[in-house]
């Protein structure tokens, strides 16, 4: 069986989109493309260096391959080793559409059953770079292994974020932390199980007649 080990970069309020150019996601509007590169941190820089080497296939949204496609076959200079790994690896695209995949080695999958089927096979761990739309399907059926958020000191107000619609509550545990000098936070997670049902203690509900009031207007829609 697969591992799928997710990876993004964050801001503090929890917008992943378009970290790495100005023109590489401007849907609803967003403007602020490139924001991560705004802000240089080597020591940051230094944690991708796992998640890009060895043996590995990639899971991909479909805009997220489209922009892949469009980039890493044809970038040279320092950049070129990342393309062709991502190249040779194979790309497996979570998409409902029925657009061509052109880049070597793609592979369409139509839905989060295909994306189980896959983990279960033999192969190399599946890693996700961006594809915030695939997260909600994946914690939902439980199939997401791992999650590395590489959080920037820096807001952004709009735009797409990691947890979108349809996430599903639910618990992770810290397994690996790092805070670099430049204020980035790197967070790695596992998927925990349920949030639990009760807290081991809690304050009793306020019984005051503010109170009594304040959940009248709530039950009636006024607060």
């Amino acid at each position: 069986m697969r591992k799928i080990i997710g990876a993004a970069f964050v801001s503090l309020d929890g917008v992943m989109q378009a970290p790495g150019g100005k023109t590489e996601d401007p849907t609803g509007g967003f403007d602020q493309g490139g924001w991560q590169f705004k802000f240089p941190d080597p020591a940051a820089d230094e944690t991708l260096g796992p998640l890009l080497d060895g043996q590995y296939d990639l899971l991909l949204g479909r805009r997220t391959y489209d922009i892949f496609a469009a980039y890493w076959p044809y970038v040279e200079g320092e950049e070129a080793g990342v393309g062709e790994a991502f190249t040779r690896a194979g790309k497996y695209v979570l998409t409902h559409g029925d657009q061509p995949l052109e880049w070597d080695n793609s592979h369409r999958l139509g839905g989060i059953d295909d994306v189980a089927a896959l983990k279960a096979s033999d192969g190399p761990e599946l890693r996700i770079w961006g594809s915030s739309t695939i997260y909600p399907g994946l914690l939902a059926a439980g199939l997401l292994d791992r999650l590395v958020l590489m959080i920037y000191p820096l807001t952004l107000g709009t735009g797409k974020r990691l947890f979108g619609d349809g996430t599903p509550p639910g618990a992770l545990k810290m397994v690996d932390h790092k805070v670099t000098p430049a204020g980035t936070v790197i967070a790695t997670y596992e998927p925990a199980g349920p949030i639990p049902a009760e807290a081991p203690w809690q304050p009793e509900p306020a019984t005051s007649a503010r109170e009594q009031e304040r959940q009248k207007r709530i039950a009636e829609g006024r607060w």
